[in-house]
């Protein structure tokens, strides 16, 4: 056998070094990268899936495979992990601020992490059986959860393959500060900066910025995209995506809007959120030539490339995906925490402005509009600010760091 399996809680991980007097070391071509994530919100799922889809296109000679770790999970588990971190952040956002800070300032090795590493363990073992039969030769994480899972097991030596984590927000909870990890990517140079303050191993911290797929990469032609949705590419275009108790209904919100005595055109995003895509289409003829409601799609840079100004959650990737297109935000409704953190780093930057409410709201979008200027600046600052190539320099450097073994 070219590998040396060492036993794992009933399954098994082959460890990456490999007798090199085997026959099978110069046929060997296929370098196997194994992404995981956890569906405790969007953006690590989607994080995990831009480096495959990246893989995908640039890298022809790697296997990668994106595993969901809550598919893997026990379903008490997963209801009480997945489950009520969405009820919380959409319903008791202040509790989970409170819970956002007080398991940022505990220790690594508080009883009460300890506690909570310790229930992930014995809640993934179907995953740690998956990931044996990938037999990876080296890991990404987009969260912390299974990388703490796999620091357990690369602790007792029973886990000798390269572990890497991507921080996916412009913040650093101290979930995220992980030991015995191969190497880090952190978001910004600031974050980098925290993780080397926290301990985090200096020169395996690399500031790439957030993977978001390769179509958010691509130049686009602003007409080519208007004229599949019908919008005029000549007429000021705001994109806004999704709701928020902070902000209001949808259809509250564009109404709102449209009132402002101002010329534009007002692409509304209420993806799988049906009731609100069914009052918007009710109230476009409201606005003939005005309002363009839309559903659930997995090409919203082409509507995004039709706009001039975005408004939207600031959630790490999607801001991350703004700033690669340019896009000026006005960023609303930040869950506490690592959110509120995101819009910070956007309004310091220059590339994004921030409505508490829907008057707030209403107020930003007027005077923008009525200074073309200053929208250009924002523009030019989400450009300077954006890393678009995150997920090719993730792969990249975890290609030549010797991780993977061709």
């Amino acid at each position: 056998m070219p590998w040396r399996w060492r036993q794992f809680d009933g399954a098994s991980f082959a460890s990456p070094h490999i007798a090199t007097d085997h026959p099978r070391v110069a046929r060997m071509s296929v370098r196997k990268i194994l992404l995981l994530s956890v569906s405790a919100g969007a953006g690590h799922v989607r994080a995990a899936e831009a480096l495959h889809l990246c893989a995908q296109a640039e890298f022809a000679d790697v296997e990668t495979l994106h595993l969901d770790v809550m598919d893997y999970a026990s379903t008490t588990f997963r209801k009480v992990y997945a489950d009520a971190y969405i009820n919380l952040v959409n319903k008791h956002p202040a509790v989970w601020g409170w819970l956002y800070k007080m398991t940022g300032d505990a220790r690594s090795d508080a009883t009460f992490n300890k506690m909570r590493r310790s229930i992930e363990r014995m809640n993934t073992r179907r995953l740690r059986k998956r990931i044996a039969d990938f037999a990876p030769d080296a890991i990404v994480c987009t969260h912390f959860l299974p990388a703490e899972v796999l620091m357990h097991e690369i602790r007792r030596e029973r886990l000798s393959i390269p572990v890497w984590v991507q921080v996916t927000d412009f913040d650093l909870h101290r979930m995220w500060v992980i030991p015995h990890m191969t190497g880090y990517f952190a978001a910004n140079d600031e974050i980098g900066y925290r993780m080397r303050t926290l301990g985090m191993d200096g020169a395996g911290v690399q500031v790439v910025g957030i993977p978001i797929v390769p179509a958010f990469t691509k130049p686009l032609q602003r007409a080519e995209c208007a004229a599949e949705i019908h919008v005029d590419p000549q007429r000021r275009t705001l994109l806004l995506m999704g709701g928020g108790a902070g902000v209001g209904h949808l259809e509250q919100v564009a109404e709102s809007l449209l009132v402002l005595e101002h010329d534009f055109q007002l692409i509304v995003l209420a993806g799988r959120n049906v009731h609100a895509l069914k009052l918007l289409q009710d109230m476009a003829p409201k606005f003939p030539g005005r309002l363009f409601p839309h559903g659930y799609t997995n090409q919203v840079e082409r509507l995004m490339a039709c706009a001039d100004l975005v408004i939207t959650k600031p959630g790490g990737l999607s801001t991350s995906e703004c700033l690669a297109m340019g896009k000026p935000m006005i960023v609303h409704s930040p869950i506490p925490g690592q959110e509120e953190r995101n819009a910070d780093y956007l309004l310091e930057n220059g590339a994004a402005l921030k409505a508490i409410d829907a008057v707030g709201l209403a107020y930003r979008v007027h005077e923008l509009l009525a200074a073309p200027q200053r929208l250009a600046q924002m523009s030019e600052r989400a450009r300077l600010l954006a890393r678009p190539h995150a997920a090719r320099d993730v792969l990249r450097t975890v290609i030549e760091a010797g991780a993977v073994k061709a």
